[in-house]
């Protein structure tokens, strides 16, 4: 599709018999805080939640009346899924919606509220979506993409019109969400055409970063995993249409973490009291990132909130992380004199600061070592808390940007093994289904025991687990075959310091 027709397909884009024009919020805290204007396009106030339907519903309502009849397919796990459902009610047709097995159920009952049938089917996206290419073969029914397609992308960049009109101020820059590339696309495409001077930011989970990976590259590629944590945007490879406009279009491009990520869902929630999902609250994250490399200040600034999505579940695990994502807790193993009197010279030695969490169990009659979570105002002042706590004599190491540590350990400290064991530890994301640890179980066989294993649900389609094995480091290399051939993402652990100090 040419750019001309593009963006007449955009201005063209009638989306609102299902979706709202929704408001553009100036985030005062933020603001004040970033030196910035900064303004928050409200998309978690569509009647679905998210942005996806107005790409939904812009691709359904040019199906013919014969189309309609035979109904729509889509394949997704979340927002996509509920914006056709919803569009399909809208238009008086039918829809079949297909999810993994994984899906969670807050996403299986918001489809269904809306009309849809849900078909659940395999563990993964892939497995679903070719259960959905089936569907429409059989049954000829037509098929939603939620983002590679033209009438999808117009549909989105229905956004870009919005804006622009919303905003009478300049705009120095809007930062994009980006996954499949759908809403970047679509709105970097209007913006450019009618108001080039405006630079176009793109923000990828630093996990799942397919677009940075293909602009680098100068073609599509594949990632070998994503991370899941913002599952709206947990996409291994960018699409072939949004690509084309994207490498245009994008003037420069930002990563954030998960713990940016949950930080900007609370920053987020303090200036509209709206709780975003992870990738609601992605286009913020990326923001806050590029202004701190880039030294950006007084510049008018836009964000998309692109849904809120999100399960109760997670907001506990959300919490916890944003802390580290504000930079406003470091996390520590220090190693103490196990003496009377120890604990208290180390709380002198933090001085008058919040200790958030102290983590400790007697193993060792000479020295100590402790988990403790201590508040800080920046990571110019961890650096100088670390500095004095060594020169105190003190073993410092700090575990602020240790997932196991944050995910597992700090909820397991208690000491080690009295058996002398040898042991390797891996990290895992399982399946939240029944049967996955049988799997699990079932693929170690009879070889290796389970030495250690804590698991956590965080609310979402995976739940984080440790698992430690009776096993030599020769058995290594046939458990990565192991566990490679049983499909679920994971690490080796065994070297991480968070385990050889408490576990």
């Amino acid at each position: 599709m040419t750019q001309a027709s593009l963006i007449k397909a955009i201005l063209s884009a009638n989306v609102y018999q299902a979706a709202i024009e929704t408001p553009i919020q100036s985030a005062k805290f933020l603001s004040q805080k970033w030196d910035n204007q900064i303004w928050i396009k409200r998309e978690d106030l569509q009647p679905v939640y998210s942005f996806k339907i107005r790409g939904a519903f812009n691709k359904m309502r040019q199906l013919s009346k014969e189309q309609l009849e035979k109904g729509v397919v889509a394949a997704s796990a979340g927002n996509h899924a509920q914006g056709v459902a919803f569009s399909a009610r809208q238009l008086g047709c039918k829809a079949t919606i297909v999810m993994p097995k994984t899906t969670p159920s807050t996403k299986i009952n918001g489809v269904k509220s809306f009309g849809g049938k849900v078909v659940l089917h395999g563990d993964a996206f892939d497995e679903a979506l070719a259960h959905a290419i089936d569907l429409v073969e059989a049954e000829g029914s037509v098929f939603i993409p939620p983002y590679d397609d033209w009438d999808v992308i117009a549909g989105q960049g229905s956004m870009g019109i919005e804006i622009l009109k919303q905003l009478t101020d300049p705009i120095d820059m809007i930062f994009l969400p980006v996954g499949g590339g759908g809403l970047a696309a679509g709105v970097s495409a209007y913006v450019k055409y009618v108001r080039p001077e405006i630079k176009i930011i793109a923000v990828e989970p630093e996990d799942a970063a397919c677009l940075k990976v293909a602009l680098k590259d100068k073609k599509r590629t594949r990632l070998k995993e994503v991370g899941l944590f913002a599952d709206g945007v947990a996409v291994a490879q960018i699409g072939k249409n949004t690509y084309d406009i994207l490498k245009d279009t994008v003037d420069d491009i930002v990563t954030a973490s998960t713990d940016d990520i949950c930080d900007a869902i609370k920053d987020i929630f303090e200036d509209t009291r709206s709780i975003a999902e992870p990738a609601g609250a992605l286009s913020l994250a990326g923001l806050k990132n590029y202004c701190k490399a880039n030294n950006i200040s007084g510049k008018n600034l836009v964000v998309i909130e692109s849904g809120a999505n999100t399960n109760f579940d997670r907001l506990r695990y959300i919490c916890e992380r944003s802390h580290s994502g504000e930079k406003r807790e470091a996390v520590f193993s220090v190693q103490i004199p196990e003496q009377i009197g120890s604990f208290k010279k180390f709380c002198q030695a933090i001085g008058k600061r919040n200790i958030s969490e102290f983590n400790y169990r007697f193993n060792d009659e000479s020295a100590a070592h402790i988990f403790v979570g201590v508040e800080i105002k920046s990571s110019a002042d961890k650096s100088q808390l670390v500095e004095k706590l060594q020169g105190m004599g003190y073993g410092v190491k700090d575990l602020s940007d240790n997932d196991m540590a944050k995910d597992h350990v700090r909820y397991m400290v208690g000491g080690r093994s009295q058996q002398g064991i040898s042991e390797r530890v891996y990290s895992f994301e399982f399946p939240e289904r029944p049967g996955a640890l049988m799997n699990f179980l079932t693929s170690l066989g009879n070889r290796w025991s389970i030495s250690m294993f804590h698991y956590r649900n965080h609310g979402s389609a995976w739940g984080r687990v440790l698992v430690g094995l009776a096993a030599t480091r020769s058995d290594a290399k046939t458990l990565d075959e192991v566990f490679i051939e049983l499909g679920y993402p994971f690490k080796d652990e065994t070297e991480n310091p968070a385990y050889s100090d408490f576990l």
